[in-house]
């Protein structure tokens, strides 16, 4: 049980102690597709931390008899447990383990300190009958060994939010049985970001490529705070079929200080769509490549890091499996609109295959 495991060295052994997102990374850097480099603190570090704190009980006694439907109960209750975890004494062996890995990572990519986006990837996200994504927290642009280990620690206590902390109830998990592992990653610096779904999320077309994108970071997107340009890509000809490019009145990106903000964007740019037509086509491949590894369909988060050339700037920052659309019946059609038939027989095939 290691405390630390490099994406590129990912075994599927280990799956169970990297959490959905940070398992998925290290497969994916495993099949060839575009990941920055990164490791994992594992769930055995986060475990070793927890036993070690002598404060288990006291969590369990702060969340027993939670009603999810009082607000103000489950924010004073969430709160006091993630203070708790704030308060963990870290063992050293892990700490200098984490160090190590930041100034191993500092050292391939050849620059001092170099930023880092330390993720959530709990053991929940992902799983069959429920969905955690979004759940916990993600803290980017960190820089050092010392804040590395206070951003891991603050992943950690995101698995109480009061999201988290309710949607548990609700779905009748336990939050004890619940670890996280947290994934540290190479910062991209995007142009724009956004996510992508291997079917029409609107309707479950299983035809087309979904794409949202927006300037900046993808975390706007994510959240729900930024109304991103929509593009609709047909999987089999690669045509684009929609194109909606949104009013994206602000975005979030990287000021002098290091730190994302939230800025006001220009008309102009409001106006312009965040991606070129070569770019939306590079994404659309990237999605379809990471379908065809999982063999089902995709939910994918991804960037154009500004660090890369044209042509080699799009990076896969994340892939899960696609919860909604994808648990239903697909349905072919038997009609005699032939371009229809051929679509079916070329695409449905690929969820054959559980992944």
């Amino acid at each position: 049980m290691r405390n630390v495991i490099w994406f590129d060295t990912f075994s599927a052994d280990e799956r169970a102690c990297l959490g959905g997102k940070s398992a998925s990374l290290g497969e994916l850097m495993n099949a060839g597709l575009p990941v920055p480099p990164g490791f994992a603190v594992t769930t055995h570090a986060f475990r070793s931390a927890r036993e070690g704190s002598g404060v288990v009980e006291a969590i369990r006694a702060r969340l027993d008899g939670l009603d999810p439907s009082d607000v103000h109960d489950v924010t004073t209750r969430a709160a006091a447990v993630r203070e708790l975890i704030m308060s963990w004494p870290l063992p050293e062996p892990i700490g200098a383990e984490i160090r190590a890995a930041y100034q191993q990572l500092c050292e391939q990519i050849q620059v001092a300190d170099v930023p880092v986006a330390v993720r959530s990837s709990a053991t929940s996200e992902d799983s069959p009958d429920a969905s955690f994504a979004g759940e916990h927290d993600t803290y980017l642009w960190v820089r050092g060994g010392d804040q590395v280990i206070s951003n891991v620690r603050r992943c950690w206590a995101s698995l109480f939010t009061d999201r988290a902390v309710s949607y548990r109830v609700e779905m009748g998990y336990s939050h004890l049985d619940v670890e996280m592992c947290v994934a540290v990653q190479k910062m991209v610096r995007p142009r724009a970001a956004g996510v992508a779904f291997t079917l029409n999320p609107g309707d479950g077309d299983r035809s087309t490529i979904a794409i949202d994108s927006a300037w900046g970071f993808g975390e706007g997107v994510v959240s729900g705070e930024v109304t991103p340009d929509n593009f609709l890509v047909d999987k089999v000809i690669g045509s684009i079929s929609r194109r909606t490019v949104s009013a994206k009145t602000h975005a979030f990106r990287l000021g002098d200080d290091e730190q994302v903000h939230r800025v006001e964007l220009a008309p102009e740019e409001q106006r312009e769509p965040s991606l070129t037509d070569d770019e939306i086509a590079a994404i659309a491949k990237l999605a379809r490549a990471a379908e065809r590894h999982y063999g089902c369909p995709q939910d994918i988060e991804w960037a154009l890091d500004e660090d890369l050339s044209d042509g080699a700037n799009v990076v896969l920052l994340q892939a899960r499996p696609e919860t909604v659309w994808s648990k239903k019946k697909v349905v072919v059609s038997t009609g005699a609109d032939a371009m229809s038939s051929i679509v079916s027989t070329l695409v449905n095939p690929l969820y054959a295959r559980k992944s």
